[in-house]
C-alpha cells in the first residue's frame, strides 16, 4: 500500500511519503530527467514525489498530474519509450523504464 501525504515541501514536491517504502531503489527517465525511484511505486507517485506534472490545463495555464489517484479520470495518460500509453496511476515503475508526458512523433495507434 502507498502512503502519500498531501503537504507542501521545501523542494517543490507536493506530496510527501509518511511512511518510508521498503523496496529496491530504482532509476526511471522522465522527459529526459533522470530520477529515483522505489520499486513497487506507481509512475505517479514518483513523478508526484519530485514535483513534477504531466499537463496543462486545456481551458488555462494550471499544472495537471492526475485527478482520482485510481485509474477511472484518464488525466494521468504517459508514454513509454516503446510509443504504448501507460495510466501513471496504476502502473508501477520498472528499472530503467523511459517515460514521456507528450506522445512520440509519428503514427499512433
Amino acid at each position: 500500500m502507498r502512503y502519500l501525504g498531501v503537504v507542501v515541501t521545501t523542494d517543490g514536491a507536493q506530496f510527501m511519503r509518511v511512511v518510508p517504502r521498503r523496496g529496491a531503489a530504482i532509476a526511471v527517465e522522465f522527459d529526459g530527467l533522470h530520477l529515483a525511484a522505489t520499486e513497487g511505486d506507481s509512475i505517479l507517485a514518483v513523478l508526484l514525489t519530485h514535483g513534477l506534472i504531466l499537463r496543462r490545463h486545456e481551458f488555462g495555464n494550471e499544472s495537471r498530474s492526475g485527478f482520482c489517484l485510481m485509474g477511472a479520470c484518464q488525466d494521468c495518460w504517459v508514454w513509454s519509450g516503446l510509443g504504448g500509453r501507460l495510466r501513471a496511476c496504476t502502473t508501477p515503475v520498472a528499472d530503467g523504464m523511459i517515460l514521456a508526458s507528450q506522445p512520440p512523433a509519428g503514427p499512433h495507434e
